[in-house]
C-alpha cells in the first residue's frame, strides 16, 4: 500500500477499483465521471446517494463512510476521468480540525492499493480527494486534495454541472450554505452544453439544489486550487493553480524565472536550473539545462549558466510555448541542482516565478521558506490537464542530486 502526497498518482493493477472517503464527521462523498473536455455530459455522470449508479460507477453508504466504485471495464470510452468529492454534510461546515482519508482498494479482494490524506485543510468547505482517470490506454489514480470555500457549487462550477437557483426567498450570494430550498422548475431553454444537476445534501427528504454556483475563492494556505483571473497568485508548497485567465488557457509563451542568493557573503553559489519533459507514462521525454538550451524543437528554451547567483532578478530563466509543446509531454518538472555539491541550506531567497514572456507580467510566484542540507530540490510542475489547460503546482521538494539526470527519476515518481 502507498501513502500518496497531492498531485502523486499510480497506476491501477485492479479492473474494479473501490473509494473510501472517512472522516471522523459524517461527509456527503459522491462521483463525477467527466469527458475529454473536464466536464460531465449529463445528469447520469453524476453518482450519488440519490442516484447510486452511473455507468461504470456506482455509490453505497456505510457506517464509517462512503464508497465510490469504479469498474474501468464498464466505463464508457467517452469518459476519461472520475473524480471523487466530498463535503462535510452539516449544513455551512468546513473541514477544519477534520482530516478526511480516501482509501483506493481492489473491489474484487479488498486489498489496498493507497491512501491519500489532504494536508492542511481549513476553510474548505467541498474537496475533491482522487480522481480515476485514463492515461496511454491504461488507467491510474492521483491524489488531489483540491479545495473549495463555496461547497459543492464551487465544485460545480468547475466541472460544467448546472446548479439552479433556489426557490426560497434570495440570499446574498456569498452567505455561508443554508439548508437549500426546493429547486425551482426546470428554465424552459436548455443549456448550451449538456450538464448535469447536483443533488441534496445527506438527510434531505427530497431532491433541491444547492445554492448558486460562484467562483472559486482563494485557497486556504496549502490546499486548494485557484486560477489566474484576480491577478499574481502567490503559493504555498503543495497549492496548485490553474493556468486559466478570463475562462480561457492559457497557451501562450511563459517564463519560469528560478533565482537565489547566498546565505553567506562571500561565498558564491553555483546552482543549475533545468526542466525534465515527461510523457504520461511518467518517462522522460527529454530535459532542457545550461548544456542543452532548446529541445522540444524549440518549444522550450534555457537562458543560459549562470555561476554565482549574484544580481538582481532570475538567476536562470526557462521559457515554455505551452502552445507549441508536442502533445505526448503531459508534465513539466523544474528542478535545481548544486554540481559543485554545496547544499542548499547554504542558500537564501530560492524562488521560481512564473511570468507572462510576452509583458513581463509575473503570474505565479513561489518562495521557498526553509533549504535543507541537500544538493537538489524540486521546485514546481506544471501537469497538462485533459481540458488542455496547464496547471502550476508548488513542490518544493529537496532530494540528493547534483545534475539534472539525478533529478529524472524522483520528479518523474512526483508527477
Amino acid at each position: 500500500m502507498t501513502a500518496m502526497t497531492p498531485g502523486s498518482n499510480l497506476p491501477l493493477t485492479a479492473v474494479r477499483v473501490a473509494v473510501d472517503v472517512t472522516a471522523p464527521v459524517r461527509l456527503d462523498v459522491s462521483g463525477l465521471l467527466l469527458g475529454a473536455d473536464g466536464k460531465v455530459r449529463s445528469d447520469d455522470d453524476f453518482v450519488f446517494y440519490n442516484q447510486p449508479t452511473g455507468p461504470g460507477v456506482t455509490y453505497s453508504a456505510a457506517a464509517g463512510g462512503d464508497t465510490i466504485t469504479v469498474d474501468t471495464a464498464a466505463v464508457p470510452d467517452a469518459i476519461e476521468k472520475i473524480v471523487v468529492t466530498a463535503s462535510p454534510d452539516a449544513p455551512g461546515a468546513t473541514f477544519a480540525g477534520t482530516e478526511p482519508t480516501g482509501t483506493v482498494r481492489n473491489a474484487d479482494d479488498g486489498s489496498l492499493i493507497a491512501t491519500f490524506t489532504p494536508p492542511r485543510l481549513g476553510a474548505e468547505t467541498a474537496l475533491v480527494v482522487v480522481e480515476i482517470y485514463r492515461r496511454a490506454g491504461a488507467w491510474k489514480v492521483r491524489a488531489v486534495g483540491q479545495g473549495y470555500a463555496d461547497g459543492l457549487a464551487g465544485i460545480a462550477t468547475d466541472f460544467g454541472v448546472s446548479v439552479e437557483e433556489p426557490a426560497a426567498p434570495a440570499a446574498a450570494p456569498a452567505a455561508p450554505a443554508a439548508p437549500p430550498a426546493p429547486a425551482a422548475p426546470p428554465a424552459p431553454a436548455a443549456p448550451p452544453a449538456p450538464a448535469g444537476q447536483w443533488g441534496p445534501p445527506a438527510g434531505t427528504p427530497a431532491p433541491v439544489s444547492p445554492p448558486a454556483a460562484a467562483a472559486p475563492a482563494a485557497p486556504a494556505p496549502g490546499s486548494g486550487k485557484v486560477n489566474l483571473d484576480k491577478g499574481r497568485v502567490s503559493l504555498q508548497k503543495n497549492q496548485t493553480v490553474s493556468l486559466v485567465k478570463g475562462g480561457r488557457p492559457l497557451l501562450g509563451s511563459v517564463r519560469m524565472g528560478l533565482g537565489w542568493e547566498p546565505a553567506f557573503r562571500g561565498k558564491n553559489i553555483d546552482l543549475d536550473a533545468s526542466v525534465i519533459a515527461y510523457g504520461p507514462d511518467r518517462k522522460k521525454i527529454d530535459n532542457c539545462f545550461f548544456g542543452k538550451l532548446m529541445i522540444l524543437g524549440g518549444a522550450i528554451q534555457h537562458s543560459g549558466d549562470n555561476l554565482t547567483g549574484e544580481g538582481a532578478g532570475d538567476d536562470e530563466a526557462i521559457t515554455v510555448h505551452l502552445g507549441g509543446v508536442p502533445p505526448e509531454v503531459t508534465g513539466l518538472v523544474f528542478v535545481v541542482n548544486s554540481f559543485s555539491g554545496q547544499k542548499f541550506s547554504d542558500v537564501a531567497k530560492a524562488y521560481c516565478r512564473l511570468l507572462d514572456a510576452q509583458n513581463g507580467e509575473e503570474l505565479v510566484r513561489f518562495d521557498l521558506t526553509h533549504g535543507e542540507p541537500r544538493t537538489g530540490v524540486m521546485m514546481a510542475k506544471l501537469i497538462r490537464q485533459f481540458s488542455g489547460e496547464w496547471e502550476m503546482t508548488a513542490m518544493g521538494e529537496f532530494v540528493d542530486a547534483r545534475t539534472v539526470r539525478g533529478m529524472v527519476k524522483p520528479a518523474g515518481q512526483a508527477l
